[in-house]
């Protein structure tokens, strides 16, 4: 691994698409980042998304990329179906790994990807950019300290209208695609982080042409007796509004998956709480990935990969059900 320097972390982003645009937009807004590599499949790609963003070093090969001495964290952009491959070409090559969501396209995988981070001493996260907003930090604190109460159901939606295209990545079994895995990753994160892990789980999915789940259900059940109803589709748009029913109120957390406030409504009275975010918000989780590097953590205590793995194993458990698998993969609950 290339030693750290004092005061900056050198950072390499693997691909070029809209997120990898926003991630490079947050980390220009952190003092202690520095963009040094990009790498796409193609040199134009890079060497355009490079000017676009004054970053020295391109690269046609994520190979190369990794294996460049002044990159300290790769940040790993592209599709779901190649993160398994790219946060392991990363770890190997002694780098620490941001990873979007979600790491992996299952659990087998995402645990070798944790194995592989422990072993080498290497800090590896998934990128749910939600966990870190300090609106979502203050509401975690809120509900813990009992402001509606014992919480009785949870009820988190997000589902996006996305005109049909085969290829598009959302609709493309060979990427990855499917609204769980995008979207509905972002609800069950949500439930688990207040309710802890659940005790069981069910779903239900339409299952479109091309073999991903287009839209789906889904309900967990937790020790306390509290009631998660989720739900993500990329076929029809709602407002991504959180409810958190206690027995004492209820929050409200508009657009729940980069939220910048939330209202408590108790007895008879109503408390909006407003906590913005920095920039586009990447900037939070960027700060943790620092922060965790800093104290030598391998992973954050936010959202530790024992999570993500079992956010993994949820996930497989109702793709499992719904007949959604895909190519190449192997190590399904059931299989």
């Amino acid at each position: 691994m290339s030693s750290l320097p004092d005061s900056t972390l050198r950072w390499g982003i693997i691909a070029t698409g809209n997120i990898a645009a926003s991630m490079a937009a947050a980390l220009h807004r952190v003092p202690e980042a520095e963009i040094v590599a990009v790498a796409s499949r193609s040199m134009e790609a890079a060497e355009s998304f490079g000017s676009s963003w004054d970053i020295p070093r391109r690269y046609d090969s994520y190979a190369a990329m990794v294996g460049d001495d002044d990159v300290d964290v790769v940040y790993v952009a592209t599709p779901h179906a190649y993160h398994h491959e790219n946060v392991v070409a990363a770890l190997r090559a002694g780098k620490h790994v941001l990873c979007e969501k979600p790491l992996t396209l299952n659990a087998a995988q995402a645990a070798e990807c944790a194995a592989l981070a422990r072993a080498q001493g290497l800090f590896l996260m998934e990128a749910v950019w939600m966990r870190f907003f300090p609106a979502i930090t203050r509401l975690v604190a809120v509900v813990g300290d009992g402001a509606v109460g014992e919480v009785e159901l949870l009820v988190a939606d997000f589902c996006l209208d996305v005109p049909f295209d085969p290829t598009h990545r959302l609709y493309n079994l060979d990427l990855g695609g499917g609204a769980l895995l995008d979207l509905g990753v972002y609800p069950l994160s949500f439930a688990t982080m207040l309710l802890g892990a659940p005790q069981t789980v069910e779903g239900r999915a339409r299952v479109g042409a091309t073999g991903v789940d287009e839209t789906n259900s889904v309900t967990l059940t937790f020790a306390s007796g509290a009631i998660a109803q989720l739900a993500s589709s990329c076929r029809s748009y709602k407002p991504h509004t959180a409810h958190i029913i206690g027995r004492e109120g209820r929050i409200e957390v508009p657009d729940f998956f980069h939220p910048g406030g939330f209202v408590i409504h108790r007895h008879g009275g109503r408390e909006e709480v407003r906590v913005p975010a920095w920039g586009n918000g990447y900037v939070h989780e960027v700060e943790e990935v620092h922060r965790c590097i800093r104290a030598g953590l391998t992973e954050s205590p936010v959202l530790p990969l024992a999570e993500t793995v079992a956010t993994m194993e949820l996930m497989d458990e109702l793709r499992r059900d719904w007949g959604v698998v895909y190519p190449g993969e192997a190590g399904l609950p059931g299989d």
